[in-house]
C-alpha cells in the first residue's frame, strides 16, 4: 500500500541517517536487488561512502552518498525503519511486526545505528542509479500544466492514466479513488474528455487532498475509505458504491455524482 503519502513519512524518517557513514551493507536476499545489481557491487558502490541527502520521487526514496544514488522501491507491503524505529507502526495489508524473516535489505552505519527494509510480501526493491527518466512529474509538485499533459488525447479511463507512473508519478489505487470522488469524476471516464475546468478542479482536489491526507497519516485516511467494500455506501450522498477494475485495481466509485 506505500503510495507517495507512505514514502514521504519514509523520507522524514531517512533523514536520520544524513551525515552517518555506511560501514556494512545487508543483502539477505538477493532477489530484492534490482537491474543487475549484485550484493557484492552493492556493498562496493556504498561501503565506506557517507549518507549526503535523502530525497523521493514518487514513490522511490533516494539516497544520496557521493557515489551511486540507492533507489528504495517498497511495493505494497514494504516499510522502513532507522534505528528500530518505523515511520508508520501498522501499515494497512502489511505486517504488524517485525520478523527477521521479512528483511529484505539493510545499513549498518560506523558508530552504530541501523536502516532496513521490512517486507513481508517481497513486492519492493532495491537498486542503485535508479532511472527516473522514466517516471512523470512528482505528483506533490505537479503543475496544471503538467497535469493537462498527463490527460491529452487520452482514450483510456481517468484512473488507468492517473495510476500509470510514466505520467503522474506517487499516486496509487486509494489516493486516486479518493481524489476522483471527491472530484465528482468517474475513474471510467476518457482521460481525453476532461474540460479545462474539470481539470483545474482535479489539479487543485489533488494538491488538497494530498496535504489533508498527509496530515492525517496516510493513504488510508481518506473519507471514503472506510466504504470501499461489499455493501459500502457513498458517504456523501448515502447512493451505494461500484466496484469495477480499473487499470487493473479494484475501484470504488458513487454512481450517482462522479461523470
Amino acid at each position: 500500500m506505500p503510495e507517495i503519502l507512505e514514502v514521504e513519512a519514509y523520507r522524514r524518517l531517512a533523514l536520520l541517517v544524513v551525515g552517518r557513514t555506511i560501514s556494512i551493507v545487508e543483502t539477505p536476499d538477493e532477489w530484492f536487488l534490482k537491474r543487475g545489481a549484485t550484493p557484492q557491487v552493492v556493498a562496493d558502490a556504498l561501503t565506506g561512502r557517507r549518507i549526503t541527502a535523502v530525497h523521493r520521487h514518487g514513490k522511490v526514496l533516494l539516497l544520496e552518498s557521493g557515489g551511486p544514488t540507492l533507489g528504495l522501491r517498497f511495493g505494497m507491503t514494504g516499510r522502513l525503519l532507522v534505528d528500530g524505529k518505523a515511520a508508520i507502526e501498522n501499515l494497512e495489508w502489511g505486517g504488524r511486526r517485525l520478523d527477521l524473516a521479512w528483511e529484505r535489505f539493510g545499513i549498518q552505519f560506523r558508530g552504530g545505528g541501523r536502516l532496513w527494509i521490512d517486507d513481508p510480501r517481497r513486492l519492493g526493491g532495491v537498486e542503485l542509479e535508479p532511472d527516473l527518466k522514466v517516471l512523470g512529474p512528482d505528483v506533490w509538485a505537479l503543475g496544471l500544466v503538467d497535469l493537462r499533459t498527463a490527460l491529452v488525447g487520452g482514450r483510456g479511463p481517468l484512473k488507468a492514466r492517473l495510476l500509470d507512473q510514466s505520467r503522474v508519478a506517487g499516486l496509487g489505487n486509494l489516493l486516486i479513488d479518493e481524489i476522483l470522488w471527491r472530484a465528482d469524476l468517474s475513474p471510467l471516464r476518457q482521460a481525453g474528455t476532461l474540460a479545462d475546468n474539470e481539470v483545474r478542479s482535479l489539479h487543485q482536489i489533488i494538491r488538497r487532498t494530498l496535504n489533508q491526507m498527509d496530515r492525517r497519516g496516510g493513504s488510508h485516511t481518506g473519507d471514503l475509505f472506510e466504504h470501499r467494500r461489499l455493501g459500502g455506501v457513498c458517504p456523501r450522498d448515502g447512493a451505494s458504491l461500484r466496484r469495477d477494475t480499473v487499470g487493473g485495481r479494484t475501484s470504488w466509485w458513487c454512481i450517482d455524482h462522479q461523470r
